[in-house]
């Protein structure tokens, strides 16, 4: 897939699931129906505030580096210990999650690493398009769990793309009434824009529009 046809699908609420893309409006969760939400940050817009300068501050004695992706036995064994710390659902492996059963990879996929001296302690997975890239995974040992490093990986992939003059970061969607999804607003809530699914335009992000439209979707339903 080339990095414009990526942009194309993310522009519509499109995203990766395995080696292919989908979209879709509802979830069931804790047996309730629940409308989904996909964003974007544009990232001209980005500006970061005392808690995201201050995620950066306190791990800016990591390293980090961004390198094309490739499964190692490293990142596996690093995300088993993840999977195993964590109380909701996760993809097995990151082979599934990023391959299922196929062997070639038809995205241009990066990962951050972040490491203290030598061990890899969180990786951020994302997909590289040709003016945009799409956030897939954040994982990290369970041992730094209070550094926050989910949210600095997002807070990484966002200076990334910046450096490489991209206009977009699609972190995926949020959940109406579901407040789990909403650490995707973190990184800067005022360059997040929302899929106005019936018009298929991105709107300024609001969670007055966000409550009004998870009411009628669900009227709908």
């Amino acid at each position: 897939m080339s990095g414009y046809e990526l942009d194309f699908f993310l522009s519509l609420g499109y995203f990766r699931m395995q080696q292919e893309v989908f979209t879709c409006r509802y979830l069931i969760l804790d047996d309730n129906l629940h409308p989904v939400h996909w964003l974007r940050l544009d990232l001209a817009s980005v500006t970061y505030g005392p808690k995201q300068s201050r995620l950066l501050r306190i791990n800016e004695k990591f390293s980090v580096t961004v390198v094309p992706f490739t499964l190692t036995d490293e990142l596996e064994d690093m995300y088993a210990i993840y999977r195993n710390s964590i109380d909701f659902d996760a993809p097995e492996s990151v082979r599934s999650c990023l391959l299922g059963a196929s062997t070639g990879n038809v995205f241009d996929t990066y990962v951050v690493e972040v490491r203290d001296n030598e061990q890899l302690i969180a990786a951020g997975i994302f997909d590289n398009g040709a003016r945009s890239i799409a956030g897939i995974m954040n994982f990290y040992h369970p041992d730094y769990r209070k550094q926050s490093l989910g949210k600095f990986l997002m807070l990484q992939k966002i200076i990334y793309a910046q450096q490489q003059q991209k206009l977009h970061y699609y972190p995926g969607y949020i959940v109406g009434n579901y407040p789990k999804f909403d650490y995707k607003l973190f990184a800067c809530e005022a360059a997040t824009e929302v899929l106005d699914e019936n018009s298929g335009t991105w709107l300024p992000f609001s969670w007055e529009w966000i409550n009004q439209q998870s009411d009628e979707r669900l009227r709908a339903a």
